[in-house]
C-alpha cells in the first residue's frame, strides 16, 4: 500500500544515506529533495475543519460546568454511581466507577499528605547539562498531585484536598522562573505544562484560591510556559519540521491549548488549533496519525514504526487534546471520520489484541543530522514497549460509544485493551520513571458512562 509519495520519500533517503551502512541501495534519481514539497498523505485537502472561534466568544469553565477534561455532569455521575452520599469510601459503589475510584483513593499523590517529593524548584531541569541535573520529576509528582487532588475535591466534596491543591500549586507559581536542559525542555514544557494548566482550570472556582494568588498562577502558565510551548511548535530547536516524534508536538499543542483556556487568551487556544490542524510539526493531527487505511478501521501513527511507547503516548495525547477541544465546543473526536478512532484501534490491535498481520506503509523519519537531514526508513511497525499499561483508552472509548454511539464492534481491539488496562490508576501507580506521568490517567473513573 505504498503510493507515489512514500516511494520518492525512498529514493530521497537512498540518495542521503549511501554510505551510511543501511543497507539501502538505490540509484540516484532527480527527484523532489525540499521535503516541503513532498506530499503527505493529508495534504490532499488542505482545509481546517474545525473554524476558529473569535477572540471575543468566552470559554466554558467551572461556572460553566466545565472544568477542562471534566464537567460537572461527569462529578455529579461519578459521586452518585459511587454512592458516596450513603457511603463515603465507595466501596458499596457500581462497576466499573467503583473498581476506577480506588486506584484514585488509595493513590499516594491524591493523600492529604504525601511522602512523594513534589516540592518547587527555582528551575525545572530536563535534559541535564554542566552543573544542571535532571530534577523534572518534582514537577511531574506536583502536577500530577494538583490533578489528582483536585478530582478528591470535586467527587467528595472535601475542601481540604482543594486546600492541599491550591497551596501546592502557589508554592510553584512563586518558587519556578525557568524551564532549562538541552532539547528535552520542550518535552517538560509541553507535559508539565499541560497538566499543571488543566489541574489549575479544575481549582478556579475554589472559594480558599484568593483571586490574586489565581492571578499570579495564571500568568506564572502565561508567562513561563507557554512561550516555551510557543517556541518549540514554531522553531524546535533549529531543526527541520518533521524531525521531532510526533509525542514532541502533541504536548506542546495540549499545553497551548490548555494554558489558552486557562488564562482567557483565545488567541493562544486559537494557536493551537491552528496547529493541529495545519501546523508543519508532526504536532499536526494528520502528521500525528500518518495513514489511514482505506476500507479499514485502521490508521497508522507517526510514531508506529518507532515503538510502541512512544505510539500510545501519542494516542494519550490525542485523547487529551480531542477532550480539551471537545468540552470548548471543538470537535476532533469526529474530525476526518473518526481518525482518532481509527488510530486507537490500529494501537489497540498490536499493543492489545497482540495481532500481527496488520497494515504499516513504509514511514521515512526526517531526522536531523549534524549535515542536514539524514532519513531513516521505517518498514515494519516498532515492537519495542509493545502492550505497555499505560491508562489511554477509557477517554476515546467511552466517548466514541456512549457519546457517539459508534457501535462497539467498530472498537474491538480497543476494548481487549480496556479490559486489560482496567482499571486506569494515574501517577505513580505505573512506575516512578516519566513515563508513568505522561498521562493524568484515571480514565476508568472519569469517563466510564
Amino acid at each position: 500500500m505504498k503510493r507515489t509519495f512514500y516511494i520518492a520519500a525512498v529514493f530521497i533517503a537512498s540518495l542521503t544515506l549511501s554510505g551510511c551502512g543501511d543497507g539501502v541501495e538505490l540509484p540516484a534519481l532527480n527527484v523532489e529533495t525540499d521535503l516541503d514539497k513532498i506530499p503527505l498523505p493529508e495534504d490532499q485537502t488542505g482545509l481546517e475543519e474545525i473554524q476558529l472561534k473569535p477572540e471575543s466568544e468566552p470559554f466554558k469553565h467551572g461556572d460553566d460546568g466545565v472544568y477542562a477534561l471534566h464537567t460537572q455532569e461527569d462529578f455529579d455521575r461519578i459521586r452518585e454511581r459511587l454512592h458516596l452520599d450513603t457511603d463515603n469510601t465507595g466501596n458499596s459503589g457500581e462497576s466499573p466507577w467503583k473498581e476506577g475510584y480506588v486506584p484514585l483513593r488509595d493513590n499516594n499523590l491524591a493523600r492529604k499528605v504525601t511522602t512523594m517529593n513534589c516540592t518547587a524548584t527555582p528551575e525545572i531541569v530536563r535534559g541535564a547539562y554542566g552543573e544542571y541535573k535532571d530534577n523534572y520529576m518534582n514537577a511531574a509528582h506536583a502536577a500530577a498531585r494538583a490533578y489528582q487532588l483536585g478530582l478528591r475535591w470535586k467527587i467528595e466534596k472535601d475542601d481540604e484536598y482543594a486546600q492541599a491543591a491550591v497551596e501546592l500549586l502557589n508554592s510553584w507559581a512563586s518558587t519556578t522562573t525557568a524551564i532549562i536542559g538541552n532539547s528535552n525542555k520542550s518535552l517538560a514544557a509541553g507535559i508539565y505544562g499541560y497538566q499543571f494548566a488543566i489541574a489549575g482550570e479544575i481549582l478556579r472556582t475554589y472559594d480558599g484560591w484568593a483571586p490574586e494568588d489565581f492571578k499570579k498562577y495564571q500568568d506564572w502558565m502565561l508567562n513561563l510556559w507557554y512561550p516555551e510551548n510557543k517556541s518549540f511548535l514554531e522553531y524546535h530547536h533549529g531543526a527541520n519540521d518533521l524531525h521531532y516524534w510526533a509525542n514532541w508536538g502533541l504536548c506542546n499543542v495540549a499545553s497551548t491549548m490548555a494554558i489558552g483556556i486557562l488564562t482567557d487568551r483565545r488567541d493562544i487556544y486559537n494557536e493551537g488549533v491552528t496547529h493541529f490542524q495545519i501546523g508543519k510539526t508532526n504536532g499536526r493531527l494528520s502528521r500525528a496519525i500518518y495513514h489511514d487505511f482505506p476500507g479499514t478501521n485502521y490508521a497508522q501513527l507517526q510514531e508506529s514504526g518507532r515503538d510502541q511507547g512512544h505510539t500510545l503516548m501519542c494516542v494519550g495525547l490525542l485523547g487529551i487534546i480531542c477532550q480539551l477541544t471537545y468540552n470548548q465546543g471543538d470537535d476532533f473526536f469526529a474530525y476526518k471520520d473518526n481518525l482518532f478512532l481509527k488510530a486507537c484501534e490500529y494501537a489497540a490491535a498490536y499493543n492489545y489484541a497482540m495481532k500481527e498481520d496488520l497494515p504499516f506503509v513504509t514511514y521515512v523519519w526526517q531526522k536531523q543530522g549534524p549535515h542536514g537531514i539524514e532519513p531513516i526508513s521505517q518498514e515494519v511497525l516498532g515492537a519495542g514497549g509493545r502492550g505497555d499499561n499505560r491508562p489511554i483508552l477509557a477517554l476515546p472509548y467511552y466517548h466514541y460509544l456512549k457519546i457517539k454511539e459508534i457501535p462497539e464492534s467498530r472498537m474491538e481491539n480497543i476494548k481487549i485493551g480496556i479490559d486489560k488496562l482496567f482499571p486506569e490508576g494515574g501517577g505513580n501507580n505505573y512506575g516512578p520513571n516519566s513515563g508513568g506521568y505522561d498521562a493524568l490517567g484515571f480514565g476508568t473513573l472519569m469517563y466510564a458512562r
